[in-house]
This record gives C-alpha cells, structure tokens and sequence, in this order.
C-alpha cells in the first residue's frame, strides 16, 4: 500500500450519508491511507452521492465537470462515486464519465480500498451488489471531534413508496443488534459527545436480529444508559408510529422532543397512489397522540408537490393539511421522476411551470406558519446545546433546543463548546431563534 495516497471526501444527501462517509473513511484508514480536507493535496476524490431527487444528481455531474481540471493536472489522481446514484446508475457512471474511475454501492463499501488500488494501475471497478446482510457492525466509523454524532441503527428500507429509489439503492431492511447500539451510544458519551442522533430509512421499523426488540425498546435503553445525553433520531414512518414509541418519547427527558413525521400529501388518494399506507385520518391521530402526550413537541415533515395526476383539489388538500396541523418546519420539494420506481412509469402529468406554483404556495403558508410558532417562543426560557460560533457572526454563538430549534445567541466568556446554556427567547424568524443567556 503506497501511503503517500491521501483521500478526499465530499459528502452529499441525508444524514445516512454522512454516516456512511465515516464509516468509508474509517476503511480506508484502516487501509493505510491518509485523509485530507483538501481537494488540491488529494490522490483521490470520492464523491458520496444521493439520487433521492434529480437535483442530487445534477449537483454530482457539475461536480464532476469542476474535477475534470484536476485529473488533467500533472499527478495522477483516481475519482471514484460512492452511494445510492453509483448503486442506481452502476456502469452508466463509468461509460458516460470519462473521468470516473470507480463506482461503489452503499454495501459494498469494504472493496473501496482495492479499487482505488486497482485505479492506479488503470482498471475501471464496480461494486454495487446489494446485501441482505451488511450492516457494517464490526466498524468503528471515523468521527471528527464535536460534541454530536450519528449512528446508524439500521440500513436500507422494505415500504416501497412508488416515487423513492431507497429500497433500489440501499436495499431491503436490516437492523443491527441492540446491544451495539447501546455500547456505542455509552462509548460516544465517554468520548465527549452529548448528543447523538439514531438513524435509519424508517427507524420506527427497527427490529434487533437478537432480541426482537423494536425501537421503542432501544430508545430507552439508551436513554437510560446515557441519561445526561440528547438522543434524536431520524426518520419516521407514520404507519409505523406507535402508541409504545410516542409513550418512550414522553417518558424520557433525555429523549429529545422533536419529530419528523414525513406526511408527503394532504389528499388520501394521492397517498394510495405513493403507497404510503395511511390516510390523512391516521396520520392526524398520530399528531394528536404526540401533542396529547407532549404539548410542546416540535414537528417537522416533507411533502412532494405535483405528484403524477395531482390535482388542485388534492393541493388544496395538502394545504389544508398544513394549516390544521402547523408543522414547525417541512422539507418541501417538487416531484420528480426517479428511474426504476413505480411513480416513474405514471404519467408526470402536472406541468413544470404548476409544480412550481404549488411548491411555492406551499413554502409560503410553510414559512407563515415557522414564523408565527416562532414568535410564540418570545420570553420563554430554553435549554440549548452550545455549538461554537455563527457562521454570520463570530461574536454571536449557535445551539439547538431540545426541540431542534436554532438558537444565536452572545456567550458567556465561560461558555463552553458542549455546555447546556439557558436561554430567553427575545426574538425569531421563520428559521432562527435569537436569546440571551439567563442565570
């Protein structure tokens, strides 16, 4: 192994990614390489990719577009796509980008080290195969210091929703066991970590190979190991949204109250059609039970505008949606037509120009409504985990609530990275809150 070899990482998508980039990297330490934060210092670029939307994608091939320039340079240097738009467009990635010179799928990540070898002695790889098993549970991933991380309870995902490519590209449901979660959730707090956040396609479906135990239980059993630390998690299904998870939520004061609940659209034939298995009635039952249980939760949800045969009625009914439940933020897009799935086959029947109306009116009511959940955070009193400094302004701190709040605020010159500061409300946008530190 040449160990003058140094690897660059650029991450883009969900969170899963992110932890998928940490486990890549500790694979390839573990090979020998050297990781760097420069593209310029790079031997090789690896690019970690989504295809959950067209727009993903196009952000992956500008990308690529700039790289060109530097594996034209003097130096050899091998540029590889690693994740979900290797596993979905596979040898296409190869032949249509002269510069790829390898293409790996989220369960094949164990190979990248001897492609990149095989690279430099001028062989294109692939390795896309998906497995019914890889959980990657025997690898520590490489997380850099700071005080929240990820871990990744479960991979790929068994619901088959008509316009997702995630059961294509990442394969069907399987869950690590309990027990390593727990020990890793432990091992996190040890090392300086206070807050964690517990990922999977569809986490409310977690189901411990060993034990049989869902995920309400590895909620509280880390909870308990862990009670000084924030746990999150992310993401749920409103099918799989049980009374047993939302009582786990409730009971647990280190169990953050915050949840994204995707409801994709208001009108229940248009939920039949994306096969989501629940109607708005449902959905709406899992909001009152939370909010019964925990008033003050936040919730937050994606919604797809324009799906095929969408019309205004069922926008209308989106919108409604929205305004009866006032979600405190949403993860709001356009369809669009993804290869493969079962939506790619319907006509995209409603016209760009539309879509583009019904996504701006739902990002309005959207803002309207952030803005005025926000407002009625004035006065009150928050704990926040300190982060460190603004991106905007270096004299003003970032931190999120127990709800998932952004809060800016001016530290203390005792203030720690990692402290839980408390913190008055004293004004908002539709994104942000702005405090000050109370004794």
């Amino acid at each position: 192994m040449d160990n003058k070899f140094k690897i660059y990482i650029e991450t883009y998508g969900c969170q899963m990614n992110l932890s998928d980039t940490e486990i890549v990297s500790r694979i390839v330490k573990n090979a020998g390489y050297e990781l760097t934060d420069s593209l310029n210092n790079a031997n090789v670029v690896l690019l970690n990719t989504c295809s959950v939307r067209e727009n993903a994608e196009r952000k992956i091939k500008e990308r690529l577009s700039q790289i060109k320039k530097y594996k034209n340079g003097d130096s050899p240097l091998v540029v590889g796509i690693l994740g979900c738009m290797a596993e979905r467009l596979r040898n296409k990635i190869l032949e249509n980008n002269s510069i790829v010179d390898l293409a790996v799928g989220p369960d094949e990540y164990r190979k990248v080290p001897d492609l990149i070898q095989k690279a430099f002695a001028g062989e294109k790889g692939i390795a896309v195969k998906l497995s019914r098993v890889e959980t990657y549970d025997d690898i520590e991933p490489l997380r850099k210091e700071g005080i929240s991380a990820w871990i990744s309870i479960m991979r790929g995902c068994d619901k088959f929703c008509t316009y997702c490519v995630v059961p294509y590209t990442r394969g069907r449901e399987r869950s690590r066991k309990l027990a390593l979660i727990v020990d890793e959730v432990k091992k996190l707090w040890d090392e300086g970590f206070k807050e964690v956040t517990l990922l999977g396609q569809n986490v409310n479906s977690y189901k411990c190979p060993e034990t049989n135990s869902d995920f309400a239980d590895l909620l509280r059993q880390c909870a308990k190991a862990v009670p000084n630390m924030r746990i999150r998690f992310i993401t749920s299904h409103p099918q799989d949204m049980s009374d047993k998870l939302i009582e786990t939520i409730a009971e647990h004061d280190n169990i953050c109250k915050y949840i994204h609940l995707p409801i994709q659209s208001g009108s229940d034939r248009i939920l039949q059609l994306m096969n989501r298995n629940y109607t708005y009635e449902h959905f709406l039952g899992r909001i009152n039970k939370i909010r019964s249980l925990m008033p003050d939760c936040a919730l937050s949800t994606d919604i797809i505008a324009g799906f095929p045969t969408e019309t205004l009625e069922d926008h209308q009914a989106t919108l409604r949606a929205l305004e009866e439940i006032r979600f405190d933020g949403a993860y709001m897009f356009k369809y669009s037509p993804r290869e493969h799935t079962k939506a790619y086959k319907m006509e995209d029947d409603v016209p760009e120009k539309e879509k583009i109306r019904r996504l701006n009116e739902i990002i309005d009511l959207q803002n309207r409504i952030s803005k005025e959940i926000n407002q009625s955070e004035h006065n009150k009193i928050h704990y926040v985990l300190a982060e460190g400094p603004s991106k905007k302004d270096k004299k003003q701190w970032s931190g999120r609530t127990d709800t998932n709040k952004v809060v800016i605020f001016k530290p203390k010159e005792t203030t720690k990275v990692g402290e839980i500061v408390k913190v008055r409300i004293f004004d908002s946008t539709s994104a942000t809150l702005f405090g000050e530190i109370v004794q």
